[in-house]
C-alpha cells in the first residue's frame, strides 16, 4: 500500500551568498519514522530542519510534509516544533504558555495533558522567565507537542539538560513515538542517536554523507576492538609483533591496557591467546557511533578539501 511520505525532500539547497549551508539534500521519511539528523557544527542540520518547516526559502529544491507545502500541515496541527531559537514568553507561566499556542488549534490536547507528557507538571506554574535551561527545554517540548502532532521536530532538544533531565526526556519521547508519531530530531549526543532512532541522517558540509539503522552507519567502520589487560613488558618489538597479528589494522597500548583493531577479530584473538596466555579481562566490541560519525565526516572534509 503506498503512504504518503511523512516528509519529502528533493534537491534541497540553501546558500546565504558565497556560504551553502544545504547542498542538494534528497532525503524521504516515512510516517512512524524516528529520525535522527547528525553532523559537525555547520553541517546544515538546523538549516534543513528550517527549510523542511517552510521557515526559509530554499534556493532550489522542494519541501513537503504529507504531500503537500509545510504550511499546510503546520495550519492543521500536524506538526510542532522544538528549536534552538524558540523562545517563550518570559512574563508567562509555563502552563499559560502552552494554553496560548492551544488556542491556536482546533484539535490541541489539554493543557494538562501536554504538561504531563512533558514532565512539566511541577514547573507549571513558574514564570519561563525562572525556568533553569533544562527545564526551559522541557516547556518547550510542552509548546511542541499541545497540538497533538503526527510530526515533531526536534533541534538539539536536550541541550542544557543533565543526565537524569535528559532519560526523562527520552522516555516521555518513547510515549509519544509508541503511538506510530514521525520525529526528526538533531542533535550533538550521538547516544541519544543510537539509543533512539530507527534511521540515522548523517550531514556534512551540507550534503547526506550517511543514510540508514544505527547498526548499518556503525558498519561503515570496517573491524571490531578487542581490548585486554596486558602484563608484558612494551617494547617497539612487542608492537611490531602484535601488529603482525591476522586482521590486525592498529595497536594501542597504556598503562597495562592494550587495543587492537582487527577486520578479523576471530583469527586475531586466537594468535593473540597462543603467543600471549597471560592476557586477560578481554573484551571484543563493534565500533562505536563516535567512531562511524568521526570516519564519515573527517572523509567528506578530505574529500570537500581536495575538489
Amino acid at each position: 500500500m503506498n503512504q504518503t511520505p511523512a516528509i519529502r525532500l528533493a534537491g534541497l539547497r540553501k546558500s546565504f551568498g558565497s556560504l551553502t549551508a544545504v547542498d542538494g539534500v534528497d532525503l524521504t521519511i516515512r510516517p512512524g519514522e524516528v529520525v535522527a539528523l547528525l553532523g559537525p557544527n555547520g553541517a546544515g542540520k538546523s538549516t534543513t530542519i528550517d527549510l523542511a518547516l517552510g521557515l526559509a526559502r530554499p534556493s532550489a529544491g522542494t519541501a513537503e510534509l504529507f504531500g503537500a507545502e509545510p504550511i499546510r500541515a503546520i495550519r492543521e496541527g500536524r506538526v510542532g516544533a522544538m528549536l534552538q531559537g524558540g523562545a517563550l514568553l518570559p512574563t508567562l507561566t509555563v502552563a499559560e504558555c502552552v494554553a496560548l499556542v492551544a488556542a491556536a488549534h482546533r484539535h490541541p490536547l489539554s493543557v494538562a495533558e501536554a504538561l504531563e507528557r512533558a514532565r512539566c507538571t511541577e514547573i507549571a506554574k513558574q514564570r519561563v522567565a525562572k525556568l533553569s535551561g533544562g527545564q526551559m527545554q522541557r516547556a518547550r517540548f510542552a509548546v511542541a507537542v499541545v497540538s497533538d502532532p503526527d510530526l515533531l521536530f526536534l533541534d538539539e532538544p536536550t541541550a542544557a539538560m543533565d543526565v537524569e533531565a535528559r532519560r526523562t526526556f527520552w522516555q516521555s519521547m518513547r510515549e509519544f513515538t509508541e503511538e506510530g508519531r514521525t520525529v526528526v530530531f538533531a542533535t550533538h549526543y550521538l547516544d541519544e542517536a543510537d539509543t533512539y532512532a530507527d534511521r540515522i541522517v548523517m550531514l556534512a558540509r551540507g550534503r547526506v554523507v550517511a543514510d540508514g539503522t544505527p547498526a548499518e552507519v556503525k558498519a561503515v567502520v570496517s573491524g571490531r576492538r578487542i581490548r585486554a589487560s596486558a602484563d608484558f613488558a612494551w617494547s617497539p618489538a612487542m608492537e611490531a609483533a602484535l601488529a603482525a597479528l591476522p586482521g590486525v589494522r592498529s595497536v594501542e597500548h597504556r598503562a597495562g591496557q592494550l587495543a587492537l583493531v582487527s577486520d578479523d577479530s576471530d583469527a586475531t584473538l586466537r594468535a593473540l591467546l597462543a603467543a600471549h596466555d597471560d592476557i586477560h579481562d578481554i573484551e571484543v566490541t563493534a565500533h562505536t557511533m563516535d567512531e562511524a560519525f568521526l570516519a564519515l565526516t573527517e572523509a567528506h572534509e578530505t574529500e570537500g578539501a581536495t575538489r
